[in-house]
């Protein structure tokens, strides 16, 4: 009995890695959002990491979080660090491509709770005497990352985050803040 317990765990377990082994080896979560201010505006804004805790959807979460800025003061080489709660971790980021008015690329490093190498992305598109902005997240999918994929909508949780964070920056740049 004890045997025929054992090997059935072991193709259940087996299975669900063959099925794991089957995800796609990479990821990306993205949203958008019309913001009515000029994209160059936009880009001095966003390219500049001081700015980030202004529209962020993880500050509120840890009023209390360590943060330092290095490197340059804004675009290529701009870098921001957090340290904080359990609800956003510790991690770095450093913007490594700065293209006004249309780009901004960061190399996302989050160290805890779980380690992980992203890349993050924003887009600044005219249209109509407004800026579509998209923020996009993108990177590998580990073995770790897949198998939470079976459990949680990553996608749907980061995307939520990105939305939030996007009705924030429409907020601070369409009250001339930005």
């Amino acid at each position: 009995m004890i045997k025929l317990m054992l090997s059935l765990v072991f193709l259940l377990l087996a299975a669900l890695m063959l099925y794991v082994a089957t995800r796609p080896a990479n990821f990306r979560i993205q949203r958008s959002m019309r913001i009515a201010a000029p994209r160059e505006k936009l880009f001095a804004y966003v390219a500049d990491l001081h700015n980030f805790d202004a529209w962020s959807p993880w500050a509120p979460l840890d009023p209390a979080m360590r943060k330092t800025h290095f490197g340059a003061a804004s675009g290529v080489g701009a870098g921001y660090e957090w340290q904080g709660n359990n609800k956003v971790g510790h991690g770095r980021m450093e913007i490594v491509e700065a293209v006004a008015p249309e780009r901004v690329l960061i190399k996302l490093d989050f160290l805890k709770p779980f380690e992980a190498h992203n890349m993050a992305e924003y887009l600044l598109e005219e249209r109509d005497g407004a800026t579509e902005f998209t923020w996009a997240m993108y990177g590998p999918n580990n073995v770790l990352s897949k198998v939470m994929g079976l459990f949680f909508n990553m996608d749907k949780m980061v995307g939520a985050q990105f939305e939030q964070g996007l009705r924030e920056l429409k907020t601070v740049a369409e009250r001339g803040e930005a």
